[in-house]
């Protein structure tokens, strides 16, 4: 089973760590360091991908925005909502495309928040997680020599209305929620990291070794 290193990182910018995670994929696609995970949060800031510019997404402008090049258009992140960023190299069994890449970290997902008593799922719409017709988790990928960037995001507990209030990807406000939103109090980020790092080893096959927690700016030890 391989192993990785997971870099626990607070809350940090957003296009700090999109730099951090390019400096990383590097190093990866070198060999110089095994399959690294990222979770972090983010303040607030709503990243724009290829599709929303070319379809011509507007965000509106009370949200701060930044470019982002991974597949997908708009994606919410903030307070509430943890990150998972895997700079894997994706080369086991069943990973053999970029479509069973994706269905790979969706199970994880929907593994991590089974034992909560949450039960995840997919939809047609959208990939992602839903839950009750509600999107509360996202996944966008970015590959060079199968090494990836970015990753996956879960809203347990975002700002009442704030994600809600977002369109975009052809989905219309008030369809991406928070699991707190439906429902499900009592998630904390701490809980999702625990559960995101011990629930790797079925999902991913994949098994936490190291771990670092950064309280400071890139570039990260690893």
């Amino acid at each position: 089973m391989r192993q990785f290193n997971v870099i626990l990182a607070g809350v940090v910018d957003h296009e700090i760590v999109a730099s951090e995670m390019k400096r990383l994929q590097k190093l990866r696609i070198n060999n110089e360091i095994p399959d690294t995970l990222i979770l972090v949060e983010h303040p607030e800031v709503v990243t724009i991908g290829p599709k929303a510019k070319k379809d011509g997404v507007e965000v509106p402008q009370q949200f701060a925005t930044s470019p982002i090049d991974r597949g997908g258009g708009v994606t919410w992140h903030g307070p509430g909502q943890i990150v998972a960023y895997p700079i894997f190299l994706w080369d086991l069994d069943g990973e053999k495309n970029v479509s069973s890449i994706i269905q790979l970290l969706e199970e994880w997902i929907i593994n991590v928040l089974r034992p909560l008593g949450i039960i995840g799922e997919r939809d047609k719409r959208m990939q992602g997680i839903w839950k009750d017709g509600h999107k509360f988790s996202s996944v966008g990928l970015n590959f060079l020599k199968w090494v990836s960037r970015h990753g996956l995001t879960i809203n347990y507990n975002t700002p009442d209305g704030r994600v809600e209030g977002l369109a975009g990807c052809g989905l219309p406000s008030g369809t991406t929620t928070s699991l707190s939103a439906l429902g499900e109090q009592g998630l904390t980020r701490e809980i999702l990291e625990a559960m995101l790092i011990s629930s790797a080893q079925t999902s991913l096959n994949r098994t936490a070794a190291q771990f670092s927690c950064q309280s400071g700016n890139p570039p990260w030890s690893n």
